[in-house]
């Protein structure tokens, strides 16, 4: 059966804490087991890394958000200029990830090489509580076309496969199918953001138990992440194509 519970936390505090040490303590009473996920919240990360910058120090916002995402699209082409649609390591999503709420006046950046840093936190966490076969997700907010509303994604991952493939199998109807694959990391970081909360709650983990499709192994997702698609091979792709990204960087949409 599936169960996911949150974990309250001391506050994290920028630009630089110890996430090390917070595990410690937010953890102490909790019964890890093994084949679980533990999600971690990307703002915390972030701290973590350092990656935080004083708002009064930042004499335009949108140059930052330029600097930070891989493209972008002027903010006076979005409605109401609310915000600098972007996209950030192959994510379509505001602002580059910056984050400024919860922060005590700081940018919060996304964090650096999230796969690596959930690298870091599993074999943390496999050395302290001599766990062997468990998953790690670096979570944020997004939102989806065409919908009100935030929920969560997938940045960062490590110790499973993150996909569930469908190909080659059957429907009740016998029709084998062609191109269906479950997306488990997203689907469970959307989840634990659900319990996690978006406002004041300060529970930056998340633990989820009970799923017996996982498969848990030494996947590198640095070296080729099976979730992500070339613009060119998406279904989205006459959507995407049809705008005018720039980018302050060599790379090409």
């Amino acid at each position: 059966m599936l169960k996911l519970f949150p974990i309250k936390t001391r506050p994290f505090i920028p630009p630089k804490d110890d996430l090390f040490s917070l595990i410690k303590e937010s953890f102490s009473n909790v019964n890890l087991k093994e084949k679980s996920i533990i999600v971690v919240t990307s703002k915390i990360v972030s701290i973590w890394q350092g990656r935080c910058l004083k708002i009064e120090s930042i004499k335009n916002k949108d140059d930052l958000i330029k600097k930070e995402a891989d493209f972008y699209i002027e903010r006076n082409q979005v409605p109401k200029g609310y915000v600098m649609l972007t996209i950030k390591n192959n994510v379509l999503i505001p602002t580059a990830g910056i984050d400024e709420n919860n922060t005590n006046g700081y940018y919060i950046l996304w964090p650096e090489n999230p796969c690596l840093a959930a690298k870091k936190i599993h074999n943390f966490i496999k050395k302290t509580y001599r766990l062997k076969d468990f998953g790690i997700i670096i979570s944020d907010s997004h939102t989806i076309p065409m919908r009100w509303g935030t929920m969560g994604i997938s940045i960062g991952y490590w110790g499973f496969y993150p996909l569930k493939d469908y190909r080659g199998t059957e429907d009740i109807f016998g029709r084998k199918m062609k191109i269906s694959q479950s997306n488990i990391v997203d689907s469970l970081a959307a989840a634990a953001i659900l319990i996690m909360g978006e406002g004041s709650e300060q529970t930056p983990f998340a633990v989820i138990e009970g799923i017996n499709f996982i498969k848990f192994e030494e996947f590198d997702p640095t070296n080729s992440n099976p979730l992500e698609i070339e613009a060119d091979n998406d279904i989205y792709h006459p959507l995407l194509k049809t705008i005018k990204w720039h980018s302050t960087k060599t790379k090409q949409f």
